[in-house]
């Protein structure tokens, strides 16, 4: 099967109510010539195999019915656009599948009039979704770890597996930004801040891409806004939050990581629905962005536009709507493009030139992975998989312990070499699938068929500790449940702490979807506090007197104040793990026995409680505390915070003295491991625009850097800034850079900032400065450094750099 990696060519404009079309391929355009209407539809649709009772997509049940049925030839017999998750919908044999589906392939070549091959997708959020294939880290993992180099690592193995299986698009990665962890996605989301989730995604494009597959961008746009942390809710956003918050992950990703597949959100923006947008899905999308690839729907979005939106009165109207905004593909079969689009064509009320436009995508899309190709599926499938190599475990454990988060410590960590007992307690200490997220296998597909091993290795946490300290004696304690209110195992859980030179707690989420579960898609919530009793069965393991580590599993921050900074029993170290994959067990037992430092950072901040908006440190002043309201959002713990096992020092602080609106800046600084063990810093460069013509946050990531350091190494770290990093759109909703002064200072964290509101620009920092409960948690920043910008105003175009450059001497 050959495939190319040649970009396609860009789009007409439409003029006249006629859609702008694709230049098409003379390949392309000779399959055109020859399509029946019924063809052509046939190739902008999924069908789904061998789905069953299992609920692994929003109202499936209710929405399975609508698409075709019968034997496959049958269901075929015009061609077919996709198959659905034909190795991620129940647990298969990989080599047995993909012997299948060769044949299947061979088939559609040999049986339809065109021979046409299908695109086969499926999910690879946190790995490929299918049996026996290796589990990653969940995203919010990913953004923690602030190494996007290493996910495009893991993204080129992830690739790699699904290219052998005969597999050509991947739904991944999200770029959604987290605005309120109520949201049961938040799993799968990489962090709150856009720059962050826009490099980390855009470099697991790139790998993805690289094995010669394509990746889907989602869920394009605003999803994660909706009202109340709530999964479909209706989303206020306005234009410009959408502008400066939702859009530039997406656009870093189309524009430096060219990719080819966009999915629409779910959601309604000041209620109008995305699925029926053309100023979204068309004119933002494809003429300012310049996204050249084809758009696929979210499953059964198409259809939710009759539904759930009620913006259309039949499916044939929703298939009109959604294929006029730019939706090139229903997914995940045919409810709406198929006879109800048709019914509307033959009727005359709806122009085939829509479904023109679409099919050329879609075709240029095949030939670009070598669908169209004489030899395709004639070389022989595979008969020996690995999906789950040395290669897989190894990035999977670098990238999990890179992202284990150090929220707290009293000295208790790393474990001392005189703890001979050790109580490991909690509901997440000895389970398999506390490690994965909600779109792992295990618990998306495996959770339905519980027959089934996960058909790799992953160790629990227990597993783990006993292998790395094999003289100490571990007594298991389950002592609850992630849910419910059962206590009955409190007692023994209590004893066996009381007994032990140190107890480890393992507390946190099952992710799950649609109520099954405590964090995952549709398992949204009104309270941040721990699932079910696991605070009290912590307060009562850390009430007998012995020291205490927590360890948190979880795919969302939880409102943790007490065990970190107030509670009168609280742990003596916090250690959050968000969903660390197959290796993440091996990891935590790394961290926690002391063979590697923690690097982790938080990608998003720890809130105080459920009610303590906004969440996101990007707020203005209005959004901080203040002596005007008796409510205080300030975090418990803020973005990018995270302790390490060595501590770190800046100095040497410089920024160029000035920059033009429309250049670039340097910002250097030297950071020295100060204490007596090797670990790695996250330098974080960030920056405020100090007056604006409309508000700015307090502090903005302006670039960022992993620099490992061995015990008194010192390192200059150089970021290369586009000012761009400082554009906004301003009141007539025109992106632009300012001229002004802005100011720009390296912190440990967003809280770790020079005291500004008090001009203090030159000495050193103060941390919080507004924070009312302030306390000092290990922040560290160097003096702000004035950069006046100068020239006009500068109203920022696609050819505008966005990425900052680091160097190291």
């Amino acid at each position: 099967m050959t495939v190319t990696n040649d970009t396609f060519v860009p789009e007409t404009k439409a003029t006249a109510g006629i859609p702008a079309f694709p230049l098409a391929s003379e390949r392309v355009s000779a399959l055109i010539s020859q399509m029946t209407l019924e063809e052509k539809a046939a190739q902008l649709v999924g069908y789904w195999l061998d789905q069953g009772g299992e609920v692994v997509a929003p109202m499936q049940n209710e929405m399975g019915g609508g698409g075709p049925s019968g034997a496959l030839a049958e269901i075929t017999r015009h061609g077919i656009g996709h198959f659905t998750r034909v190795y991620g919908t129940r647990p298969v044999e990989p080599a047995e599948r993909a012997a299948w589906l060769w044949a299947e392939q061979r088939r559609l070549k040999s049986e339809t009039r065109l021979g046409i091959p299908a695109l086969v997708h499926e999910e690879c959020l946190t790995g490929l979704a299918a049996w026996k294939a290796a589990t990653f880290p969940t995203p919010l993992a990913w953004g923690a770890a602030f190494d996007p180099e290493l996910v495009a690592e893991m993204g080129t193995l992830i690739g790699e597996s699904m290219r052998e299986l005969g597999i050509h698009q991947g739904l991944a990665p999200v770029l959604d930004v987290v605005r309120d962890p109520r949201w049961g996605r938040v799993d799968e989301c990489i962090g709150e801040d856009p720059y962050l989730v826009g490099t980390v995604g855009t470099a697991y494009v790139q790998g993805l891409q690289s094995a010669g597959v394509h990746a889907t961008l989602k869920h394009f746009l605003g999803y994660s806004a909706s009202r109340a942390g709530r999964n479909h809710a209706p989303v206020s956003a306005g234009p410009r939050e959408i502008a400066d918050v939702f859009l530039p992950p997406f656009e870093m990703a189309i524009r430096d990581g060219n990719v080819r597949s966009v999915m629409n959100s779910y959601a309604a923006i000041d209620e109008v629905p995305v699925a029926s947008d053309p100023e979204l899905l068309t004119h933002e999308l494809r003429e300012r962005l310049g996204f050249d690839g084809v758009v696929v729907a979210d499953y059964f979005a198409v259809a939710f536009l009759e539904v759930m939106h009620a913006v259309a009165a039949d499916r044939g109207e929703a298939a009109e709507l959604a294929l006029k905004a730019g939706i090139d593909v229903e997914l995940p079969s045919g409810d709406a493009y198929l006879e109800p689009l048709l019914d509307r064509v033959r009727a005359g009320v709806f122009d085939e030139a829509y479904i023109d436009r679409s099919v050329i995508r879609v075709l240029m899309q095949k030939e670009q992975l070598g669908l169209l190709e004489p030899d395709a599926f004639e070389d022989a499938p595979p008969t020996e998989i690995d999906l789950d190599t040395p290669r897989h475990r190894d990035v999977a454990r670098r990238l999990a312990a890179q992202s284990l988060v150090l929220l707290s410590n009293d000295g208790v960590l790393p474990l001392a070499s005189s703890a001979r007992r050790i109580a490991l307690i909690g509901p997440n200490a000895d389970r398999t699938d506390a490690l994965q997220g909600c779109y792992s296998f295990a618990n998306h597909v495996l959770a339905h068929h519980p027959g089934f091993e996960n058909g790799f290795e992953i160790p629990t946490v227990r597993e783990a500790l006993v292998a790395a300290i094999p003289d100490a004696e571990i007594v298991h304690v389950r002592g609850g449940e992630v849910e419910g209110d059962d206590r009955s195992g409190f007692a023994e859980a209590e004893q066996a702490a009381a007994d032990a030179d140190i107890a480890i707690v393992v507390v946190g989420d099952q992710a799950g979807l649609f109520g099954r579960g405590t964090v995952g898609e549709g398992n949204d919530v009104e309270s941040l506090d721990l699932p079910g009793v696991q605070r009290e069965l912590v307060e009562r393991i850390a009430a007998t007197g012995t020291p205490v580590v927590m360890v948190l599993l979880t795919g969302r921050p939880y409102a943790i104040e007490w065990a970190l900074d107030t509670g009168e029993a609280r742990p003596g170290a916090v250690l959050q793990a968000f969903f660390p994959g197959e290796e993440g067990a091996t990891a935590i037992a790394d961290v926690l026995t002391g063979a590697v430092s923690p690097s982790g950072r938080m990608p998003l901040s720890l809130p105080r409680s459920a009610g303590a908006q906004p969440y996101t440190y990007l707020h203005p002043i209005l959004g901080g505390a203040s002596d005007v309201t008796s409510t205080d959002p300030t975090p418990v713990r803020p973005f990018g915070f995270g302790l390490s096992y060595t501590s770190f020092e800046y100095s040497d602080f410089v920024v160029d003295e000035q920059a033009t609106t429309d250049g670039r800046f340097r910002a250097s600084v030297t950071v020295t491991n100060s204490g007596s063990r090797e670990g790695a810093d996250i330098v974080q460069l960030y920056g405020r625009d100090l007056v604006a013509s409309v508000t700015r946050p307090v502090a903005q990531l302006l670039g960022y850097a992993r620099v490992p350091l061995e015990p008194g190494q010192s390192r200059r770290v150089s970021f290369d800034v586009p000012v761009t990093r400082f554009a906004f759109t301003d009141r007539r909703r025109v992106k632009v850079v300012e001229p002004g002064d802005v100011t720009v200072w390296v912190g440990s964290h967003a809280a770790a900032t020079p005291d500004l509101e008090r001009g203090d620009t030159t000495g050193g920092a103060i941390v919080n400065s507004r924070d009312r409960h302030h306390r000092d948690f290990a922040s560290s920043a160097t003096p702000a450094r004035v950069l006046p910008l100068i020239g006009g105003v500068h109203a920022v175009t696609g050819a505008d750099a966005r990425l900052v450059e680091v160097s190291y001497s």
